[in-house]
């Protein structure tokens, strides 16, 4: 017969083991918004993806300007549809100029650090109002084309929507990737990038939140209404739960449940939300779909991790 003290450690290691298999149970996410296991030379490439897309959409917004017209070389592959200059105050063309620029020396470091070379291959872009108007379309729940159509190039309140949803790509995908990121090289270089980023998702909610109560024109409803529509719609193309939030929460969302102020959006601490390369996939394709091209990348991603994941209809 076992001794009291034996029997005790017995139990306790029972214990421990019941309470570890809760926490695992309890802390891992679905298989379907887990990080994708690929390699930090991969994972780069997956976020050049939506960097282009960032440095495309407001260097032709803002100065009809592309990558190539400012580095030359450094990218290579088809333009843009759809792209235009958009009819921006000054104060908000001037930083939409600032923060496309910058993104450009963020793809030449990338090139200098990693195992990446120029000229970096650019995917079909699509950011024609066209596009943007099937996210609308999807947003008010109508088996029609949104009339009147949306323009991100009409006004600077429409334009920064499209500022903002690209910005919010980059700065979910640094926030799931950042910790697997193997060489300090690498790392550093990340946490660089994202930590610029994070200042210009924050910097582009200000001045959306500087217009909550205006309307979007052509339409009746306002910057705050449209910031909690797009979350809904982003959630729901992505499938893993609320990590895209309005300007305006209800008081139980808010930070330390103290404020219905949402400008810079965080879970239960405040940390920022987090998300898979599928994840931003289904969303950014617009078919809740990461095997499924369409929306702003009508050819699909470019890379290794894109690839694999059609390939094996990775939904």
């Amino acid at each position: 017969m076992a001794s009291r003290p034996c029997l005790y450690a017995f139990l306790l290691l029972l214990a421990f083991q019941s309470t570890m298999i809760k926490v695992n149970t309890v802390s891992l996410p679905p298989p379907e918004c887990r990080q994708e296991v690929a390699s930090t030379k991969e994972k780069f490439e997956f976020l050049l993806n939506f960097l282009i897309l960032k440095i495309e959409l407001f260097l032709r917004s803002s100065i009809d300007r592309g990558i190539n017209d400012i580095s030359p070389g450094l990218v290579q592959g088809p333009a843009p549809i759809g792209a235009a200059v958009a009819n921006l105050d000054n104060a908000t063309r001037k930083i939409i100029e600032e923060f496309g620029l910058a993104s450009i020396g963020h793809l030449r470091a990338i090139v200098n650090t990693t195992l990446l070379n120029a000229p970096i291959p650019m995917p079909q872009l699509d950011i024609s109002p066209q596009a943007y108007n099937i996210f609308l379309t999807l947003i008010l729940n109508d088996t029609k084309k949104s009339n009147p159509p949306y323009n991100p190039y009409a006004n600077t309140n429409s334009f920064l929507f499209a500022a903002v949803f690209a910005s919010s790509f980059l700065n979910q995908y640094y926030a799931g990737i950042m910790p697997s990121i193997i060489g300090s090289d690498e790392r550093q270089l990340l946490s660089a990038i994202a930590f610029y980023e994070g200042g210009v998702f924050g910097a582009l909610r200000a001045e959306l939140n500087a217009r909550v109560n205006l309307t979007v024109p052509p339409f009746n409803f306002t910057v705050g209404n449209l910031t909690n529509l797009t979350a809904q719609l982003a959630n729901q193309l992505g499938g893993c739960g609320v990590k895209d939030e309005g300007l305006i929460v209800p008081l139980q969302l808010g930070a330390e449940n103290r404020t219905t102020s949402n400008v810079v959006p965080g879970d239960v601490n405040s940390l920022a939300y987090a998300r898979s390369a599928r994840e931003i996939m289904r969303i950014a394709y617009a078919t809740g779909n990461a095997s499924r091209p369409g929306g702003l990348f009508p050819r699909g991603l470019n890379g290794a991790l894109p690839r694999r994941i059609r390939t094996l209809k990775l939904s």
